[in-house]
């Protein structure tokens, strides 16, 4: 999988550089990342999924651990047996069940966030199955589409500087 670079925030100013030939949007209701990837789950996830009533054996995949190194990262999101989907995927409508209580993981697709000191680096998986990526539709990965998609991602390491 390769990974490319889009963007950089400061932390501190929200200062955003940017590669602006690259452009990104969400393809409504095509649901092929919530097939085609492992979702890892932190803690923060399962407990706000189980806050919706779910039970986390329903939806942890306690067989699927994820790594950073020799760090434990947490388990998987359980994949549906029949079609190999995320158990919140609607089969019908092709939309997430929690949608606003989605993971973490599910959140930033396809951009993956490195944090280097009060620098927060943003590159994007060029996953062929994804048809958002430099969609002829889509954004710049500007200050304006992170602020707006991912504010709360970024108060929150501001909040740890």
């Amino acid at each position: 999988m390769e990974k490319r670079w889009v963007a950089t925030v400061n932390l501190q100013t929200l200062e955003v550089d940017y590669d602006p030939s690259f452009k990104f949007k969400c393809v409504d209701e095509c649901g092929l990342c919530c097939s085609e990837l492992e979702i890892p789950l932190r803690d923060e996830d399962i407990e706000r999924i189980e806050g919706l009533g779910y039970n986390a054996w329903e939806f942890v995949d306690y067989e699927k651990a994820f790594y950073r190194g020799d760090k434990f990262i947490g388990y998987a999101i359980k994949k549906k047996p029949i079609d190999g989907a995320c158990v919140f995927l609607d089969p019908e409508t092709k939309r997430c069940r929690i949608y606003h209580h989605r993971p973490l993981a599910c959140r930033l697709y396809p951009f993956v966030f490195i944090k280097h000191g009060e620098n927060m680096e943003i590159h994007v998986k060029m996953d062929s199955f994804c048809p958002g990526l430099n969609h002829p539709e889509g954004r710049p990965v500007d200050r304006d589409f992170l602020l707006s998609t991912y504010r709360d991602v970024f108060e929150e390491y501001r909040r740890k500087l």
